[in-house]
């Protein structure tokens, strides 16, 4: 079951906004939902040509002043003093000095908290990386090797984070005119003791002024990525807005090289002050030494070292941010009301709540119930259904209880767009047995053999409904008949047997969890995973390995963890049907008095 992030950031925010809004969340996770199932892999939360447009006028080639008495960042403040040479300053850098990195400014766009912890945390605190995440790292290099084998390059040679060094080895090839830059180190003041820190993956010479000569450098990022996320273009204008200032020129884009998609042309005049009210706003929260409050959001915290250290501090407060449903925006307004603790939230009235932004009637309603099940940890019939709708939900729609139910499981690795298993349960009520298949493609080019012995299975059971959690399966199921058959109408006609349990959850119930995810629901009712630590992340690590390696023993790993999917799938259908006959029985028992 694949476990991923998605990021929906297309706004403008200005800096005060960006603090209190700017949270990246999925859409399921804005509602109080997020199952950590969405359609982009974890590696776009971790790493055809586009131009736009160039920038012109004083963003191609001159610095611009701040106005007086306004941010530096609001106006592209581009005269702080390049470090060269022969500025003294380069080698008598106060041992206070602040060094607001690309990395750093990276990690603030995503959470403020993990930026502040990355300069001033303790970093026995931090957690060691997961095996996906070394994974992604390595498959990061790899693809960054495969960027720059062929071109000639100089590297930039200088002792690790020993930033003044690998500046002024950068600094020395650049006034060499050399073709290709890479490792290098861009360095300029920003203001209050803080050096930016800029490493683009590339820098390439171009024909134009600057302070060099007749020619001038251009930056290019290298991201494992597919898509130009905003936070990779935010980093791309950081480039340019350094190397401005190191060269004395602005270049006319700024480039992002992106796995599958290619070249990616970053336009300067509309990133460029977005860029500068994040880096004031992290600049500001440096200098001021100012630790953001715990917050977790799990599509945001789930690869981070700090993820350990944080959620400790959050189940420890009982922090607001692990009940579903309170969003970093939302959080703000209950905040200002001084609803900060689970009690006062289920004790607020629904009106309080109904007309703050963001909110109305059904997501304040949400919001109470939801703090007084996890309060009383109990679960409540939603209380945006009424009696009458759940009567008719329950007619029409049906939660169908069968003398053979079939429990369907993915697992696939978006980055190699391949699904090397489909987990199908078959449960035989009225033999009173069930039977696990595992439908592998030990290889990505047995992906149509494991589809077609799918399909098989199906039809073996013509009338078995067949249950699932989240939307995903579907989408798989629909893609792959695309891809290879059966026709259109025969897979929308297999479709309909299909029943998300993962909606029904939601449309019926509140749960005192922390989010309605398979696992959180399934271990609530008691059900534990053969493998604690095994996700959807950890899978597609086992499954690279056993490509590597031949092991059986990742596969293994991967058809206990799909297994105990399927598993949990039925563990919590039986519940619910449990729950909407006890729900039913007793709107009907108040109806008949």
């Amino acid at each position: 079951m694949p476990e991923s992030v998605k990021s929906d950031a297309s706004f403008r925010p200005s800096a005060e906004t960006y603090t209190k809004h700017y949270s990246g969340q999925c859409p399921g996770q804005q509602a109080g939902q997020c199952t950590g199932q969405c359609a982009e892999s974890h590696t776009e939360q971790y790493a055809g040509q586009h131009a736009g447009d160039r920038p012109s006028g004083p963003y191609r080639r001159q610095l611009i002043l701040p106005a007086q008495g306004e941010p530096a960042a609001l106006h592209a403040a581009l005269s702080p003093h390049a470090l060269s040479l022969h500025n003294p300053s380069l080698h008598n850098l106060s041992p206070h000095t602040i060094w607001l990195t690309d990395e750093l400014l990276f990690s603030f766009q995503r959470c403020h908290r993990r930026a502040y912890l990355d300069r001033y945390g303790d970093l026995e605190y931090c957690d060691a990386p997961s095996d996906y995440l070394l994974k992604l790292r390595q498959d990061s290099l790899a693809h960054r090797r495969e960027i720059l084998q062929d071109a000639v390059i100089h590297e930039a040679d200088y002792p690790r984070s020993n930033w003044a060094a690998g500046a002024e080895t950068t600094l020395t090839l650049m006034q060499q005119g050399v073709e290709r830059i890479s490792r290098g180190v861009l360095l300029t003041e920003y203001r209050d003791g803080v050096m930016l820190v800029s490493c683009p993956d590339l820098l390439v010479r171009h024909p134009g002024e600057s302070v060099f000569g007749d020619w001038m450098y251009v930056p290019t990022d290298i991201r494992l990525g597919k898509r130009p996320k905003l936070d990779y273009q935010v980093m791309a204008a950081f480039h340019a807005y350094v190397l401005a200032a190191v060269q004395g020129a602005w270049c006319d884009t700024s480039w992002l090289m992106l796995r599958q998609r290619g070249p990616y042309a970053v336009d300067l005049v509309d990133l460029v002050p977005r860029m500068e009210e994040i880096l004031y706003a992290c600049a500001e929260m440096l200098i001021a030494q100012r630790e953001p409050e715990v917050f977790i959001a799990h599509n945001r915290c789930d690869l981070c070292h700090w993820y350990s250290f944080c959620y400790g501090l959050a189940t420890g407060d009982r922090h607001l941010s692990l009940l579903p449903g309170v969003t970093p925006s939302r959080y703000v307004y209950l905040k200002q009301m001084q609803i900060t603790t689970l009690e006062a939230l289920a004790a607020t009235p629904v009106r309080e709540l109904e007309m703050l932004p963001g909110f109305g009637p059904a997501v304040a309603h949400k919001l109470v119930h939801q703090a007084q099940a996890t309060l009383n940890q109990e679960a409540l019939l939603n209380p945006s259904l009424s009696h009458g709708a759940l009567l008719e939900l329950v007619t029409h729609r049906r939660l169908p209880t069968a003398e053979v139910e079939l429990y369907f499981d993915i697992e696939s690795a978006p980055e190699q767009n391949v699904v090397y298993l489909h987990g199908v349960l078959v449960v035989d009520r009225g033999q009173g047995h069930n039977t696990f298949y595992a439908l592998l493609a030990e290889t990505p080019e047995d992906e149509r053999l494991a589809w077609n012995q799918l399909m098989e299975l199906f039809q073996r059971y013509p009338d078995a409904p067949i249950f699932h959690f989240c939307p995903y399966e579907v989408q798989t199921v629909r893609r792959l008949g695309e891809l290879f058959g059966p026709a259109s109408e025969v897979v929308e006609d297999l479709l309909t047997r299909f029943v998300d349990l993962h909606d029904w959850v939601t449309q019926v119930a509140l749960l005192p969890v922390e989010s309605y995810a398979l696992k959180a629901i399934a271990r609530w009712l008691g059900f534990n995973w053969r493998d604690a630590e095994a996700n959807g992340a950890q899978s597609i690590f086992w499954y690279a390995q056993w490509l590597q390696t031949g092991d059986r023993a990742f596969l293994e790993s991967i058809l206990r963890y799909n297994e105990d999917d399927c598993r949990a799938t039925h563990c919590v259908k039986d519940w619910l049907v449990a729950f909407i006959t006890e729900k039913v029985q007793e709107i009907q028992a108040d109806q008949g008095h």
